[in-house]
């Protein structure tokens, strides 16, 4: 089984899914155009996921990434920046 790449930051403070860091237990990166983004992002007053900030990438639908082998990312590890979580590993080949 191949190892999950971690989130090793998270500046969307907006996201239910941000305490500290991602705590979603799994993000899918995704989005159109020369950004990728956490498409697991949601915007709510809640708090949610893993007690600890131990996110990690379950799948990258950026085909032209040069991390994404077989919709997964090889990165050592992605950090999310913005608002919006932009993938600041995004690499297109």
């Amino acid at each position: 089984m191949a190892t999950l790449t971690a989130v090793s930051a998270c500046a969307a403070t907006a996201c239910a899914y941000n305490d500290n860091g991602c705590s979603a237990p799994a993000i899918t990166v995704g989005g159109s155009g020369s950004t990728a983004s956490c498409t697991t992002f949601i915007s709510l007053d809640a708090r949610g996921g893993l007690p600890t900030a131990n996110g990690q990438v379950g799948a990258c639908q950026r085909l032209e990434c040069k991390h994404n082998t077989d919709l997964l990312c090889t990165a050592s590890s992605i950090e999310m920046t913005g608002d919006t979580a932009n993938c600041a590993s995004y690499e297109a080949e």
